[in-house]
């Protein structure tokens, strides 16, 4: 493989004056791309920083990422995305991609000033964190994005429905905990949907973790500009962990019963929803080591999206390489760079190696990230991240002194 620029140029064996990597007996796939993840930067520094979430970016095969604007400050001001931008050309070892509030301090009433936002450096807007609860905001601020030429990540959540802090089922009500039905999710999806046909923007739509909501997409393909992503634990964990009370178990949206899980997978296979994204939401000890009522909602993310997924669907045989590989990787590289996305001349020379036959124990010490708050801790999964490289630079390396130049 010839790389130049920055860019795949040509992909063959034996090319002379080129970069190569010693790679035998792995796997090379295209960067893995994350359009959702929480760096907590700024303000939460204690948890995540732009430097460690990179560099668990990178640990986990990802090339770039997308942060979400739920920060202190909330990131709803020109100045505070230039800012960013400014930090993350110098900080970060990943592409990362700044996604602004869609409305002044995430609480869903003022639109914040859209065009001044990507002038300053923003790639999208987005409601993450709270979800946007009045339909008449959400439509003026599709209008407002389209207008401004801004992709929308949505958090679909209706919080006069969403009063719990699981899943409102037989595992929640074994438990002794106060649950929200997966209606919570449906009602904001379908007005979602229905806004984004209706206004003709580009909408996004995070998370989805029900078999209706994944119905609702489907039905909605191909009558409005829209994509979705599910997460690596809505795809593989269900809402009997809460049984446990611990509060490491604590997201949102909440981890659904087996029933959701297989919807969501098999419209993940099917192509209905598009990509995989982590959610990447490092908390300290301190927020998570508490009863679940209690603990702050979130899961890291990062490194163990791949290996949770190849160990749980693919070896299963329920989902294809290739699919997870498309899901991860090309499409939402081409969601973000509009263009050529994978292992193909002039494609970014964004790369993943794995190990696929090396198994892993996940453990805390051993994380990059700031934060332990991964529900997989104390899990064996194969598949090793071995290298990543961007922009033809290897920016994880396991693989020792193997990456060089040949004459």
């Amino acid at each position: 493989m010839r790389l130049s620029a920055g860019r795949v140029t040509e992909v063959g064996k034996n090319l002379q004056g080129t970069r190569y990597l010693d790679a035998d007996g792995l796997h090379l796939f295209p960067g893995f791309v994350d359009v959702h993840a929480h760096w907590r930067t700024p303000g939460r520094e204690d948890e995540e920083t732009i430097e460690t979430g990179s560099a668990a970016a990178a640990a986990g095969g990802f090339t770039s990422v997308v942060m979400m604007p739920n920060t202190d400050p909330v990131v709803d001001k020109p100045v505070i995305v230039s800012g960013l931008v400014r930090r993350v050309e110098k900080e970060s070892r990943v592409r990362a991609y700044v996604s602004a509030a869609l409305h002044e301090g995430l609480k869903g009433e003022r639109l914040t000033e859209m065009r001044l936002l990507k002038d300053a450096g923003a790639f999208c807007v987005s409601d993450d964190g709270l979800g946007t609860q009045k339909a008449g905001v959400l439509r003026n601020a599709m209008l407002y994005a389209k207008s401004a030429g801004l992709p929308i990540i949505l958090h679909c959540e209706d919080h006069t429905l969403a009063t719990g802090v699981v899943n409102d089922g037989i595992a929640a009500a074994l438990a002794g905990l106060p649950g929200s039905p997966g209606s919570a999710e449906d009602v904001a999806t379908a007005t979602a949907l229905v806004l984004a046909t209706e206004t003709g923007a580009k909408v996004h739509i995070t998370h989805v973790s029900t078999a209706l909501s994944a119905a609702l997409v489907g039905f909605f393909k191909g009558r409005a500009d829209i994509t979705t992503d599910t997460t690596p634990h809505h795809l593989t964990l269900t809402d009997e962990l809460v049984s446990t009370l611990e509060g490491l178990y604590r997201v949102n949206p909440p981890l659904r019963p087996d029933e959701d899980r297989v919807g969501v997978g098999d419209a993940l296979k099917s192509g209905i929803l598009d990509f995989v994204a982590t959610d990447h939401a490092p908390h300290a000890a301190s927020e998570k080591d508490l009863p679940l009522e209690e603990a702050a909602p979130g899961f890291l993310g990062h490194e163990t999206a791949f290996p949770a997924l190849y160990t749980e669907l693919v070896r299963s045989g329920k989902l294809s390489l290739s699919r997870l590989v498309e899901a991860m990787a090309s499409a939402p590289g081409r969601w973000i760079g509009g263009g050529a996305y994978g292992v193909s001349a002039g494609a970014p020379a964004d790369l993943t190696l794995v190990d696929l036959s090396d198994e892993w124990t996940v453990r805390e010490d051993a994380l990059v990230s700031r934060s332990s708050n991964s529900p997989y801790l104390g899990r064996k999964l194969a598949a090793r991240i071995v290298g990543t490289i961007v922009g033809g630079e290897l920016v994880h390396n396991e693989l020792g002194a193997k990456f060089g130049a040949r004459g």
